[in-house]
């Protein structure tokens, strides 16, 4: 719970900047249409996941030789400094070329926070959870990343109602940006009693290195990144773009949108914890194959009708639906990157190759939906996902089941 508590923080910071971009982009970047505006956004959204690759390797390594608690630490830190920066930040009307700049290294200290974050903190849950409900509890750790999405999505919806538009569009968007940042210190406090893991403390003591990942685990690797495609795409897809998507292609409002979002997003939190559960006792395989033969069924048909819908309880269904179908890969994806790598080499195996994937199709996928639409060709974006959930299919079909097969020290 406590590796948890710092990726639901980490995750409320991350998803802020995506949930009150349709407030701060005005601010940060010249005039514009609507699109326009959303598409710098989201350009700097993506520049943060390509640094995650980076966080994911330094603290990769850092948790692999120091331990998983020293990493996670340093990592709430980072993202403390990068959400205070934002929420600090003068607009372009004010300082000019200075503001987007100062963004840019924000979502940089944020994308090697994050990066670093995840791949420790899902290291230290599955070393410390038991053999017989590791999937259960990689539900919860995936939860709490909901849990993150859900407060920034509630403070948005929140601050709508209390504030005015013109005080939104003003000041009221920076204020997550300072929660974020005091919440990031009551997880240090949490996370300086957190004990190092077994596995850690029972390790060999191989200093590993990148080149020794590469070199003794390219298998294992690849099938980390083939496996986070699709599935990872498909979360940003219908969780956190689908928003925008929402407001700027169905034709709802903001608050509309906002509160079809957090309703889907709520079913989807209580869904991981369930479907986690069902893979300590069918496995993890069955669950990826299932997201991937539905995933790419579903894609193009229910972004198709959410885009012709103005029905709010028709979006809420088809957002939900399609959510529950991602979580066959997200309920189990952080036991399954753990469980095919060995003690000294695993937050390394777990966080670079997953932050790589990430970025490469999780980080890109508003600015390519966004692109495909200012071009006038939206669908495109739809087939687009499809083929990449088809792509992670394959992978699936040869994954070991890594509950039968894990390399967790104590398995």
């Amino acid at each position: 719970m406590g590796a948890s508590a710092g990726n639901m923080v980490e995750c409320f910071d991350w998803f802020s900047y995506a949930a009150f971009a349709l407030y701060f982009a005005k601010v940060f970047f010249p005039a514009g249409d609507q699109t326009a505006q959303l598409l710098s956004s989201a350009a700097v959204y993506a520049v943060g996941f390509f640094f995650r690759p980076l966080g994911a390797w330094l603290m990769g390594l850092y948790g692999d030789r120091v331990g998983r608690r020293a990493a996670m630490i340093a990592s709430v830190w980072l993202m403390c400094l990068g959400s205070l920066a934002i929420a600090l930040c003068p607009g372009y009307a004010t300082i000019g070329l200075a503001a987007p700049i100062i963004l840019v290294l924000a979502r940089i200290l944020q994308g090697i926070s994050m990066g670093g974050e995840y791949g420790t903190s899902a290291t230290y849950m599955s070393e410390m959870a038991g053999r017989q409900d590791r999937g259960f509890w990689s539900g919860v750790f995936y939860g709490t990343l909901m849990t993150g999405q859900l407060l920034s999505l509630g403070l948005f919806l929140i601050l709508g109602r209390v504030m005015s538009p013109e005080d939104m569009q003003a000041w009221g968007w920076r204020i997550p940006f300072f929660i974020g940042g005091a919440l990031a210190l009551a997880v240090f406090w949490l996370r300086r009693d957190m004990k190092e893991t077994p596995s850690f403390l029972a390790r060999s003591r191989v200093r590993m290195t990148t080149w020794d990942l590469l070199r003794q685990h390219p298998r294992q690797s690849l099938l980390v990144m083939g496996l986070t495609a699709g599935g990872t795409l498909g979360y940003y897809t219908f969780g956190t773009y689908i928003q925008k998507f929402l407001a700027n292609t169905s034709g709802f409002s903001k608050d509309q949108a906002s509160l079809i979002t957090a309703g889907a997003m709520f079913i989807f939190m209580l869904a991981q914890p369930l479907v986690g559960g069902l893979s300590d006792r069918i496995g993890r395989r069955p669950l990826l194959i299932a997201f991937g033969v539905l995933g790419a069924a579903m894609t193009w048909p229910v972004l198709s009708a959410l885009s012709h819908t103005r029905d709010v309880a028709t979006a809420l269904i088809l957002v939900t639906g399609a959510l529950l179908v991602v979580s066959g890969y997200t309920a189990v994806n952080a036991v399954v990157k753990a469980e095919l790598f060995p003690t000294e080499v695993r937050a390394l195996g777990v966080s670079l190759p997953y932050s790589l994937a990430n970025a490469l199709f999780g980080g890109t996928a508003e600015f390519i939906a966004l692109g495909f639409k200012q071009t006038g060709h939206e669908t495109w974006f739809f087939t687009y996902v499809t083929l990449v959930i088809l792509g992670s299919l394959l992978v699936y079909l040869v994954l070991p089941d890594t509950r039968k097969n894990s390399r967790i020290l104590e398995d």
